[in-house]
């Protein structure tokens, strides 16, 4: 998995919940129109099914090449294909992110990410890593309230608990059903998590230069992990494993266009339909079909996710009306 739906809107939510440290001294709310709002909506249906496609692809190749040379080739393709958005964005901005310390935890765990994605998928079916891979925001609750200190109410954690719930379903733990690729996918999962919140540490870097640096790090483990295995791939292999690096980035510029034409709170719901293609394909393309316990188990953590999302906009609301008050003392 790519790993940028659930991180773009993990960012964009960061940018509304109030958590400025200062109120500014005048507040104007632009609400977007229906026929943004509608293409927000749309945008974000067609990158989630674009990164559905690039985990289909994924899972079909990792069957036959390493992960390491999987990784190396669609990074490069990935690189090439940002490399226009670099231009115009201009090469000091790529270059030179803001508090390089950070950044490269976040390079670091998103290269770790989605190499045990595909190592997890080559074993897994598509719908059970997915599953697993959802959970994300709930471990990125408890992450920032144990590491930066944020206050989760009761709700909150609520919701956090049903999640952790969900996973247990989905898992089925027993001496057979948690199995090594099992954990592989949960330590993915945590791993994505951890870069949510070092990505709320840097809402304000553009996403090409978080973008370009997350396909070049991934582009290094490519490299890292090549002396474990290489297979020759046929001519027509290398354009799917270029096509992998290509169709992320487009989904990619879908998401991130889908939370500029409309509201977080509207479209990041959508991106469950995650969850949705990965049965329609892994039954279509690979004959998979998961167990009652983990289709449970992947309710459960969507509705937790679902409620976390209601709820951190609830809250969002009630700071952007404390602040209005703060405001409104300050001026008389």
């Amino acid at each position: 998995m790519y790993a940028l739906p659930l991180a773009c809107a993990g960012l964009a939510l960061a940018r509304t919940t109030g958590h400025e440290k200062r109120p500014s001294r005048r507040i104007r709310q632009v609400m977007p129109s229906r026929n943004a709002t509608l293409a927000g909506i749309l945008m974000m249906l067609l990158g989630i099914l674009l990164f559905s496609l690039n985990d289909v692809m994924g899972k079909w190749l990792v069957a036959t090449y390493t992960v390491g040379q999987i990784l190396l080739l669609r990074s490069a393709a990935g690189l090439l294909a940002i490399i226009p958005f670099v231009v115009k964005q201009g090469l000091s901005r790529t270059l030179r992110p803001e508090r390089p310390g950070l950044q490269l935890l976040r390079v670091t765990l998103g290269s770790c990410e989605v190499a045990l994605f595909y190592w997890a998928v080559s074993y897994l079916p598509l719908a059970d890593t997915m599953t697993l891979w959802l959970a994300a925001p709930v471990w990125a609750v408890v992450l920032a309230a144990l590491l930066l200190g944020e206050r989760v109410d009761a709700g909150r954690w609520l919701a956090v608990v049903a999640g952790f719930v969900g996973v247990a379903i989905a898992l089925n733990p027993s001496s057979e059903s948690l199995s090594l690729p099992a954990i592989i996918a949960l330590v993915g999962s945590f791993s994505f998590a951890a870069m949510m919140i070092i990505g709320r540490q840097l809402r304000g870097t553009p996403d090409v230069t978080l973008v370009f640096w997350q396909t070049f790090g991934a582009l290094v483990m490519g490299l890292l992990l090549l002396p474990f295995g290489w297979v020759t791939p046929s001519v027509a292999d290398i354009g799917l494993l270029g096509l992998l690096g290509i169709v992320a980035m487009v989904a990619h510029l879908c998401v991130t266009r889908s939370l500029k034409l409309a509201e977080a709170s509207v479209v990041v719901p959508y991106q469950y339909t995650l969850i949705v293609w990965a049965l329609v394909f892994g039954w279509f393309v690979f004959g998979d079909w998961p167990k009652p316990a983990m289709l449970l188990g992947s309710a459960l953590i969507i509705a937790a996710g679902l409620a976390l999302l209601v709820l951190e906009r609830r809250a969002g609301n009630s700071a952007s009306e404390n602040a209005k008050e703060r405001v409104t003392v300050e001026q008389n």
